[in-house]
């Protein structure tokens, strides 16, 4: 009878507001499903193999808040759909109700923050660039007048241009859709370097067709943190994510599933990261904190 008085209710609210409108978990059990966004390449934390579903520590982050959904609407059923964004799309789609919930690798900035609301932080990192060891690249000053590819609608896009015109330096940007394509673009040679969170650069670098040929290589440029994006003023969706969080950092399951993407051998290939927690990711278990960059 509580089930049927949660739908009834739900299905009610839904019918009199838009999607992008009604509070999440009461769409949720109006439609009696999930939607949950994925990215195609972020390794480690969200990334496609094959054409099977996404894996990586996102996801494993966004699983478990997908069953305590479950368990706050009583639905142990519950339909769960992934729909794949793109730093372009990732935003929008989440504003306007397409899908309810995006772990990935997110940076949590104030400027965001008018439009989503963000989860505790479970991440920090920075920018720095990927280049084949032949190319001569060592740093930033390196990359005057040439060529730099970075993913559109990122923060790092932003970043490298205004360094570029602080020190001018003249960089010829070169934007790519997603981690993939950016990459492509150095493995090609259309571009000398790539500009990207040095976690992901990591990853990508690990699974590439060749990752001898290439090395992260700069200094760390404005570190940032990483966190799950839900809609904005929806606190007591917020509350049930930043909940879920919260107890896998309390209990050290967050803890055991860092060292399972960032200490061990991961697939396809079992390569292994070799990224021990920082420090500031260690401080956050405890503090708990959704601050932005600043």
């Amino acid at each position: 009878m509580k089930n049927l008085s949660i739908a009834l209710f739900a299905a009610a609210l839904s019918a009199a507001m838009p999607a992008a409108q009604a509070q999440t978990l009461q769409k949720i059990a109006a439609s009696d499903k999930i939607t949950v966004s994925y990215r195609e390449t972020a390794v480690p934390f969200s990334y496609v193999i094959g054409t099977h579903k996404a894996v990586g520590f996102a996801v494993d982050l966004t699983e478990a808040i997908v069953d305590d959904v479950r368990l706050r609407l009583h639905r142990p059923f519950l339909r769960v759909e992934y729909l794949p964004v793109t730093a372009q799309n990732r935003i929008p789609l989440l504003v306007d109700g397409t899908y309810d919930l995006e772990c990935g690798s997110t940076t949590n900035t104030s400027a965001r923050g008018k439009e989503v609301s963000f989860a505790i932080n479970h991440f920090y990192t920075g920018t720095r660039l990927l280049a084949k060891k032949t190319s001569g690249i060592q740093g930033y000053a390196d990359l005057a007048g040439k060529t730099v590819a970075t993913t559109a609608g990122s923060t790092n896009e932003k970043l490298i241009r205004q360094y570029s015109a602080d020190h001018r330096l003249n960089m010829k940007i070169m934007l790519g859709k997603d981690y993939g394509d950016a990459l492509g673009m150095v493995e090609s040679d259309q571009a000398v370097a790539f500009a990207m969170d040095d976690v992901l650069l990591f990853g990508l670098r690990a699974n590439s067709s060749n990752p001898a040929a290439l090395e992260v290589v700069g200094e760390t440029l404005q570190v940032e943190p990483y966190a799950c994006m839900v809609r904005k003023n929806d606190p007591e969706f917020k509350k049930l994510v930043d909940g879920t969080l919260a107890r896998l950092m309390r209990t050290g399951e967050f803890t055991r599933l860092y060292k399972k993407w960032f200490e061990s051998p991961i697939p396809p290939k079992g390569v292994v990261l070799n990224m021990p927690m920082g420090a500031q990711l260690k401080a956050n278990l405890k503090a708990r904190s959704d601050q932005p960059a600043m």
